[in-house]
């Protein structure tokens, strides 16, 4: 039990936290402008909306002109704030629910895109997790800024384990839907989905491959394997973690070739899994050496010069 629990909680550094913070907060601002778009307009068109489980499990009311206005400028304000690690519990906690309900309004139309699964939860499990700096700070010092904090934190390492199982989930549970959608078969990979797709989504490699149609079939297949085999990549170290975070990021950016289909709210909560710790210390150790370079040369030149003009 008590490795499992490790497992769940490792000690990982504030800073990857503090970074994440910052890139997620500001992401969903681009998220509510650019994918999941049109909550606002849902709000103008009450009668087109179909309340997803969430919404109905909780009771939430139509989406109207006022509260989804109101959801718009508290997530701008409240993810702006959030975004500098100042007041990340507060301006958090409030971010998670109304993003979550931007998303359940934005989604209730019959179409549930799967992709914001680890966005959401990264949302929720984010104020979980207290700062020690004093928000945004260029200076990077150990004691202001909560970018270069090393401290190494159990909470921390639960937050990000949530986010990276929640990364994983979105493609094991969509190599399980696509067999459930096959009767529990292996009809998806044999059969023409991507050929269908892209004569439904037409694009120049996309149509360039549907002259190699074995191409489109091995492409199911591995795309059908990674996903069944993507909880490994929890386990993975290193190098080899981050091959197979790369593997995952070349199976979006093939269908983003192929589909014109992204996948972003994923792929960016992908960082989850990089060390975003040791930037700092790389920007620190790098310029402070250039520094102490430059210290070192102009300390000789004075030394040469003092030297001189004592022998004169």
């Amino acid at each position: 039990m008590k490795r499992v629990a490790d497992w769940f909680t490792p000690a990982i550094a504030l800073a990857r936290i503090a970074w994440l913070r910052t890139i997620l907060y500001l992401f969903v601002i681009l998220d509510m402008h650019a994918f999941v778009r049109d909550t606002r307009l849902k709000g103008e068109h009450p009668g087109l909306y179909q309340p997803l489980f969430l919404a109905r499990l909780f009771d939430l009311p139509k989406p109207s002109v006022a509260n989804t206005t109101t959801l718009y400028v508290v997530l701008i304000v409240f993810c702006l704030i959030a975004a500098t690690n100042r007041l990340p519990r507060l301006a958090g906690w409030i971010v998670a629910p109304a993003f979550t309900w931007w998303v359940l309004i934005g989604m209730s139309d019959g179409k549930v895109d799967h992709d914001h699964l680890a966005l959401v939860v990264a949302l929720w499990v984010m104020p979980t997790v207290a700062s020690r700096g004093r928000g945004w700070n260029w200076k990077w010092r150990r004691d202001v800024s909560p970018y270069a904090d090393q401290t190494r934190s159990e909470a921390a390492g639960w937050a990000i384990r949530c986010v990276q199982i929640s990364v994983v989930a979105t493609y094991f549970l969509s190599a399980i839907a696509k067999l459930r959608g096959a009767g529990w078969t292996l009809a998806w990979p044999n059969s023409a989905i991507l050929t269908w797709a892209i004569v439904r989504r037409p694009h120049p490699v996309g149509e360039w491959l549907l002259g190699h149609p074995w191409m489109l079939q091995v492409m199911q297949w591995v795309g059908i394997i990674g996903e069944f085999l993507s909880p490994v990549v929890l386990w993975l170290k290193g190098r080899w973690q981050l091959l197979g975070a790369l593997f995952f990021i070349g199976f979006h950016l093939a269908n983003t070739a192929i589909l014109l289909i992204h996948f972003l709210p994923t792929v960016v909560c992908w960082l989850a899994f990089a060390p975003l710790e040791r930037i700092v210390p790389w920007f620190r150790k790098r310029w402070g050496s250039d520094r102490d370079a430059g210290q070192s040369e102009d300390q000789t030149e004075d030394s040469r010069q003092a030297k001189q003009q004592a022998g004169a």
